[in-house]
């Protein structure tokens, strides 16, 4: 099989997304009041309502259609004053009503966009694309809506492979997360590459977090994708037949899943085969598409309006009163950044993209000279702790005071980089402040310029040799000497004045 780059150098891949995001932020489903809460004990947050029991009637959750509305504001979307909900009709253990409410034709969102910033490796897969090749480029995506609907309850495979269906003695279901309020975001086919549509929900992961909407978690499946991909050839204007990639979990298998499929639809295609319109599984083991069953259309569904629901009808007050609940989201945040701290783009964006990192930056950099050094340790030593333990950064001992006082004693050269990394760890550890555990610990940079020169003096008193060397052309001594100085000190000599005595006293 051809690589992606190679494909690409003669299909074009023509994507779309449909993003869904469970509510998990809300205490209640959307049409009872059952509690939403994540590993309660299967089947434990149900009723008449969300069970389908005859007789039951639904009432919608307005704060369900206050995150809806956040979520459409936040995507430029045109908020539709009025909308209905459909019933959407299919058989399947894990929807115990044999329906699913959702909304029609009209959303409550609808015709939004995000635009897409790619940069450095992103840039590699769009090969037709001139401006792509300086490593950066600006790509528009439409959004076609964002409606509302309930989610289905969870299936649990027992045996077989992995527990997956196949193989499967029996299975079983939880009724728990059948109703919880779910968000479906669908795009226009708009993304031309597996790296744009992975940026895209990762930029839509970041929104939703900073409106509070839902913990967007893929691992706990509160964050799902489905992928319609199609290819053509370059220059036509046709579309191709797409196959659906459902309910990938993560980033990474976003974007390997529809790496394999574009180049598998083009071995069939040059191989003179054909391309059925299917919904298939990605097996991240395998690093494969597997088909699941032969795409539906929507007359197989069968959607007619609610009886049980009303119109919704949204006010101009009521749409006014959610844009004055909107935070600042990650793109203004990032600009922000950038002119209040004079922080790179990359940096001011991994910043901005995740509200807790965001504000214990801002808390840390209130008032600080060093607010760069801030921000590489946020980045990278807190970043590297934080993916290591699974930890959120508000559960970590250290705080902002303790990261921007870190900084400080860096950037001041009261201590190493190397001695910042040992309070760090210890910082991790225990917690406490960096002034004490640098006292405490006798870890105090050393930048007394005649302690310092007195003992390179020695040093060179004792190796005469290379002294000479050096002086004859050996200029890559230095470093045995700035070593051995080091050394000499325990590790605790400032290294940069370090290097200058001994460039001054080899050059005398």
């Amino acid at each position: 099989m051809k690589t992606l780059q190679e494909v690409l150098q003669d299909w074009e891949a023509v994507i779309g997304l449909e993003v869904h995001t469970e509510l998990t932020t809300l205490k209640t489903k959307m049409f009872c009041s059952c509690p939403l809460e994540f590993g309660a004990a299967p089947n434990t947050h149900t009723c008449p309502v969300c069970l389908g029991l005859p007789g039951a009637l639904p009432v919608p959750n307005k704060a369900a259609i206050q995150s809806i509305v956040k979520a459409g504001l936040a995507t430029n979307c045109q908020i539709m004053r009025r909308s209905m909900f459909y019933r959407k009709n299919y058989t399947y253990p894990d929807m115990p009503k044999n329906f699913q409410t959702t909304q029609g034709p009209v959303a409550f969102c609808m015709g939004g966009w995000l635009d897409l910033e790619i940069e450095g490796n992103g840039c590699k897969e769009r090969v037709d694309l001139p401006q792509a090749k300086t490593g950066s480029y600006t790509t528009h995506v439409g959004i076609t809506r964002i409606h509302m609907e309930e989610d289905a309850g969870k299936m649990v495979h027992i045996g077989g492979a992995e527990g997956r269906i196949s193989g499967a003695t029996h299975s079983l279901v939880d009724y728990n997360r059948a109703g919880t309020p779910l968000i479906e975001l669908v795009t226009e086919p708009d993304l031309r590459t597996p790296e744009e549509a992975r940026q895209f929900v990762q930029k839509l992961r970041q929104i939703y977090l900073a409106l509070g909407i839902s913990d967007c978690s893929m691992e706990e499946g509160s964050l799902r994708c489905d992928g319609n991909v199609s290819i053509r050839r370059r220059g036509e204007t046709k579309l191709g037949t797409r196959s659906e990639l459902k309910n990938i979990n993560s980033f990474k298998n976003l974007h390997d899943a529809l790496v394999y499929e574009i180049c598998r639809q083009a071995e069939v295609l040059e191989s003179g085969g054909v391309i059925r319109q299917e919904t298939r599984h990605y097996d991240p083991t395998e690093k494969r598409t597997i088909v699941m069953r032969v795409k539906e259309t929507a007359d197989d569904y069968r959607y007619f309006p609610e009886p049980d629901l009303a119109p919704y009808d949204l006010s101009d007050e009521f749409v006014d009163h959610v844009r004055s609940l909107m935070p600042e989201l990650p793109d203004a945040k990032k600009a922000r950044f950038m002119a209040d701290y004079a922080l790179p783009s990359k940096d001011a964006a991994a910043l901005a993209g995740d509200p807790a990192t965001a504000s214990f930056f801002e808390q840390a950099a209130a008032d600080s000279q060093y607010v760069k050094g801030i921000a590489n340790i946020i980045l990278n030593d807190v970043a590297a702790y934080l993916n290591a333990t699974g930890m959120g950064i508000s559960a970590a001992k250290f705080t902002p005071a303790a990261i921007a006082q870190l900084a400080q004693l860096q950037g001041s050269d009261a201590i190493s980089s190397k001695q910042a990394k040992e309070v760090f760890a210890i910082l991790c550890d225990e917690g406490g402040m960096p002034d004490d555990i640098v006292q405490q610990r006798g870890m105090k940079q050393v930048s007394d310029t005649a302690a310092i020169e007195a003992i390179v003096s020695g040093i060179m008193d004792a190796n005469p040799d290379k002294v000479a060397a050096y002086r004859g052309g050996k200029k890559g001594l230095t470093g045995f000497f700035v070593g051995q100085t080091m050394k000499a000190m325990a590790g605790q000599g400032n290294p940069k004045l370090i290097s200058q005595v001994v460039n001054k006293l080899l050059e005398g």
